[in-house]
């Protein structure tokens, strides 16, 4: 085939040189990312006969307008098998490969097709679930390849896959990740005096989050205190004592937070969640985890009244109980606010105190912190908030608060919550 030479930047080559099968890379705005993007699907499809390749945007408009007059531009005309079809945003070549454009904003219909090569490009604003559902299960048979580009958004799903290319957190590098983060500057393609204009025009965390690729903290975040390299620690260990455990009640999921005290601090060893499940299925599954240990539970006070889809009379607490497990949980349930108010103060007082920390294997609670936001316009937490799998972050924070609002009360110390009573 005939050779087409184009021209990269320095950090631009490192990404489309890596051998890495799934890359990501998070840049400033007009770094080059669409364009590396294009390059690293015209390079999938030369480089392979009969390659499916897709181009995937948040919009039908976002991948007409970031790829394909870039992608006609970039292939030699002589390797068209025929005319680009613009309708259906489709490119075929003569070795019988195909770059196609594709849309996220309906995630299901990206379903059935083995593909060789993918790329996301501002993935940002995309569903987090596109990934493990639909994009990773289409490059299992034919051992594709992916490419996840983007700006930056507080601590979401891409920090989540970028994290999964760095060597930080207990999370070993894997041979398959491969991750970079680059300013606009980095790029080189905008001149220095426009950027030191533009630095004059914006503010400093809309300047880090957009031109210098930080992941900014994100407005109207709940646990606003929670800082991962302040909280997040590995030598945290279970101490052998009783075992607390903060429990939310939804079903899907049921989420658990499991935690030690530690003197006057409250230190979380594990989160996990149950999906589709009831409290008899619970109960079973900390058993299992935890056999012979003592058990108390600090769950939500609905759980009292609560029915599950146990056997008729039964609620969460009576199960609970039954299974040899202790309750402890205030007569009523907290005002949400304050019981932000008490999982903020235990993360970080004013004084800078910390009373909290959290091993890296409860990553689900990790992540609830860093990324909960409140619904617009509200001081109420956006419940509809997803973690990369498709699962609502808000749960297991709830469980988390619940554990510390009976356990590490900030907000009202003076309180004496006692095990509630309850005829069986």
């Amino acid at each position: 085939m005939p050779e087409k030479r184009f021209k990269l930047s320095e950090p631009q080559g490192r990404v489309f040189t890596s051998e890495a099968r799934f890359r990501v890379l998070v840049a400033g705005r007009r770094f080059g990312k669409s364009v590396l993007g294009v390059h690293e699907a015209i390079k999938a499809a030369v480089r392979k006969s009969n390659a499916r390749v897709w181009y995937v945007a948040p919009t039908y408009d976002d991948a007409f307008d970031y790829a394909w007059e870039p992608l006609i531009g970039a292939i030699p005309p002589e390797l068209f098998a025929r005319a680009p079809h613009e309708t259906r945003l489709e490119i075929t070549l003569k070795n019988g490969s195909t770059i196609r454009l594709r849309s996220a904003d309906r995630p299901d219909r990206l379903r059935g097709r083995g593909l060789d090569m993918v790329v996301l490009d501002e993935f940002r604003w995309m569903e987090p679930r596109i990934w493990p559902e639909i994009v990773r299960p289409a490059l299992t048979d034919r051992q594709g390849r992916a490419v996840f580009i983007s700006t930056p958004k507080g601590y979401d799903w891409v920090y989540e896959m970028w994290r999964r290319g760095q060597n930080g957190d207990n999370m070993p590098l894997s041979g398959n990740w491969k991750s970079w983060r680059f300013t606009t500057r980095d790029g080189g393609w905008v001149p220095t005096e426009e950027m030191d204009e533009v630095a004059s025009e914006t503010d400093e965390r809309t300047y880090r989050q957009e031109y210098e690729a930080s992941f900014e903290t994100a407005e109207g975040r709940v646990y606003y205190t929670f800082d991962r390299s302040v909280h997040v620690d590995s030598s945290v260990v279970d101490t052998g004592t009783e075992l607390y455990i903060g429990q939310d009640f939804n079903v899907h999921p049921m989420a658990s937070a499991v935690a030690v005290k530690v003197a006057n601090e409250i230190h979380f060893i594990d989160a996990f969640e149950l999906p589709i499940s009831n409290t008899e299925e619970l109960v079973e599954e900390v058993k299992t985890r935890y056999p012979g240990r003592k058990i108390i539970f600090c769950p939500d006070p609905s759980g009292v009244q609560r029915r599950t889809a146990a056997p008729v009379g039964q609620t969460d607490f009576t199960i609970i109980k039954r299974a040899g497990f202790e309750i402890h949980a205030p007569k009523q349930a907290p005002l949400v606010v304050d019981r932000y108010n008490n999982t903020n103060s235990n993360l970080r007082a004013k004084d800078g105190t910390v009373r909290v920390k959290i091993h890296p294997r409860a990553e689900k609670l990790i992540r609830g912190y860093e990324g909960l936001c409140y619904k617009e316009g509200t001081s109420l937490a956006d419940k509809k908030q997803q973690d990369i799998h498709g699962t609502e972050i808000v749960h297991i924070c709830d469980a988390a608060d619940y554990l510390l609002w009976q356990e590490s009360n900030l907000v009202a110390p003076k309180r004496i919550y006692r095990e509630i009573e309850f005829a069986i």
